[in-house]
């Protein structure tokens, strides 16, 4: 998959839990634990406006393409 998901990595930058972010960003922790394994296909851009909006962040900090 070329779309790798940092998520983990700025979570940990922010000193920041799995359980804080869901609550912060409203989604179910297990969704979470998904998206920061890379399980998941797609995410909503209401959500990634809400991860970056607790976390502080940009899209590109989470997202990063490679070949």
């Amino acid at each position: 998959m070329p779309i790798i998901l940092r998520l983990d990595r700025v979570m940990a930058d922010r000193k920041m839990s799995l359980n804080e972010l869901a609550a912060k960003v409203g989604v179910a922790n297990v969704n979470l634990s998904k998206m920061k394994n890379g399980h998941i296909s797609a995410i909503r851009f209401s959500t990634l406006e809400a991860i970056c909006k607790a976390l502080n962040c940009q899209p590109g900090d989470i997202l990063e393409y490679r070949e």
